[in-house]
């Protein structure tokens, strides 16, 4: 049941996405990733980022409201529309009208 208390603890209010991890999640997590080896390039992404875009991208696969603040919001096409629902009506980035 959740009560005023739990409500703080697990709130995601602070973090840039829902499916980021806290520190303390990310402290649970952490031991059982390798550390970075000697040999071969070094690591271009922290292991944390990398875990939490995979839990981004299985959260759902991509819910509108989960989208970075950088995107815009979603437009329904109109029935004149020329898109005709395919992919990239005009926005800067790629989206599916419907």
């Amino acid at each position: 049941m959740w009560t005023d208390t739990t409500r703080v603890q697990y709130a995601r209010a602070e973090l840039n996405l829902p499916s980021d991890l806290t520190d303390a999640e990310w402290a649970v997590l952490e031991p059982f990733f390798p550390p970075p080896s000697y040999v071969g390039r070094p690591r271009k992404w922290p292991l944390r980022r990398i875990v939490e875009a995979i839990l981004y991208l299985l959260r759902g696969g991509l819910p509108w409201r989960m989208l970075p603040p950088c995107f815009r919001r979603p437009r329904r096409c109109g029935a004149g529309s020329t898109c005709g629902g395919t992919i990239g009506c005009g926005f800067r980035s790629i989206m599916l009208c419907y």
